[in-house]
């Protein structure tokens, strides 16, 4: 088998795929074999038929179709694999010669497929990325400590307005077009939640236990969502949360600590975790900024195009322009970053170990709440394997060039970002280790 490559743009190109008639031997005689299997005649056992015999009953040409159609999916992925393309979607196949054609027994095909265009990234040691500064203020400690006597705090009856944060139970009735369409009793809101109904915070500052208001505004479920209503509120009862105070005895009942200077301590080493955690996410997207800004190239539109018609198709939008336009944009943004991750990965010789994709799948099947098993077997079965490939390589490509890239918070100073990317040293041990 020979194969020929042809560019057509920067991101399409053309296969011609030549085989000899010793190259498609194994397909024709497995075509014969399968179609004989299908067919009855008279004088011979089904899967014994001579050849000719079968040619003569079912036509030459239905075997060299069952032979090409069976064939094709494995010369093509062989091209693929002898001219180093990176194929994205389905390609466009074209039988041009078939064996008898011309005296020529060989068959030759060509398939035009949209490839991942060629990307020439910046070395990240050359970057410079900043990101907040991660320093732990007194204020953050006192977040987590109220969100933590919260937690153990108790609701309390009180004979005065409400205010926001309290807690209240109401009664709500609504009336649409003169119509009593909903009504609920003993319901339990804290005032300033903003979720249950638009404009319901602004008329309960003020309400005591017994009193009631009417206000208009849209309903926010049920058949009339989103119409105008009478909205009637009576509040019957206000709360407020005690919390109980910030002492030695909190820290023990609410940790494993013996003193709230102890559990404070604790507190800050949370709350450092969780800034320099999200320093790492906010480098990630700098990185990404910079690489794009530092490149520029086209995309595959056909790939957007099916990617975008999908998506659409499946919210029944697909006359709506507007959005076509809005969801057609964000394709664009998602396939150049991935184009400029996967040539991450490329840059740096990213392989995939198997405990690192077992790793992923579990921690997938955790997000989706599925048992792990079925998961990775569902993963399986939808040939979505090499997907997940795609996606560890690139994670792990974007750790590689964080590690190497300088990053720095508002301040100038240097960021560690080692305790959640790893480090160079990481890089070696794993490669000794594999």
């Amino acid at each position: 088998m020979t194969s020929a490559l042809e560019t057509i743009d920067a991101t399409t190109v053309k296969l011609t795929v030549t085989l000899t008639e010793e190259d498609i031997a194994p397909v024709m005689a497995h075509a014969y074999e399968h179609v004989g299997s299908q067919v009855q005649i008279p004088g011979f056992r089904k899967g014994k038929v001579p050849p000719k015999i079968l040619e003569q009953r079912v036509g030459k040409g239905a075997i060299i179709e069952h032979a090409v159609n069976d064939g094709l999916p494995g010369w093509y992925s062989e091209a693929v694999q002898e001219q180093g393309i990176r194929p994205y979607g389905q390609p466009e196949v074209e039988v041009v010669k078939i064996p008898g054609s011309d005296g020529d027994e060989g068959i030759e095909f060509t398939a035009t497929v949209e490839v991942r265009p060629e990307v020439t990234l910046p070395a990240p040691d050359t970057l410079t990325i900043s990101v907040a500064t991660a320093e732990v203020s007194d204020e953050d400690i006192d977040g987590r400590l109220d969100a933590l006597r919260e937690r153990f705090g108790t609701l309390t009856g009180v004979d005065r307005p409400a205010a926001e944060g309290d807690f209240v139970t109401l009664d709500l009735s609504a009336v649409v077009g003169g119509e009593d369409v909903d009504a609920v009793q003993g319901t339990s809101y804290q005032v300033g939640a903003g979720n249950m109904l638009e404009g319901l915070d602004d008329v309960l500052v003020g309400l005591s236990a017994g009193e009631e208001t009417t206000y208009e505004g849209p309903l926010a479920a049920g058949d009339h969502a989103g119409e105008p209503a009478t909205i009637t509120v009576k509040v019957t009862a206000v709360k407020e949360r005690q919390l109980p105070d910030a002492d030695d005895d909190f820290a023990q009942l609410a940790s494993e600590f013996d003193t709230l200077e102890e559990l404070r301590e604790d507190l800050r080493g949370q709350a450092a975790r969780i800034k320099t955690n999200n320093q790492a996410m906010e480098a990630r997207e700098k990185l990404l900024e910079a690489l794009t800004e530092a490149t520029d190239f086209e995309l595959p539109k056909k790939v957007i195009e099916a990617e975008v018609h999908t998506h659409l198709a499946n919210e029944n939008r697909l006359e709506d322009d507007e959005h076509r336009a809005e969801v057609t944009e964000e394709a664009g943004k998602a396939l150049r970053v991935q184009i400029i991750l996967d040539q991450l990965a490329d840059d740096f010789d990213i392989e995939v170990e198997q405990s690192e994709l077992l790793d992923y799948l579990l921690n997938a099947s955790r997000q989706y709440n599925t048992d792990p098993a079925q998961f990775i077997e569902q993963v399986e079965k939808a040939g979505q394997i090499p997907a997940m490939v795609a996606e560890v390589a690139r994670s792990k490509a974007t750790a590689y060039a964080l590690r190497r890239a300088t990053v720095k918070d508002e301040a100038g100073a240097a960021v560690d970002l080692t305790g959640v990317i790893g480090s160079l040293e990481d890089e070696t041990s794993s490669d000794e280790d594999a």
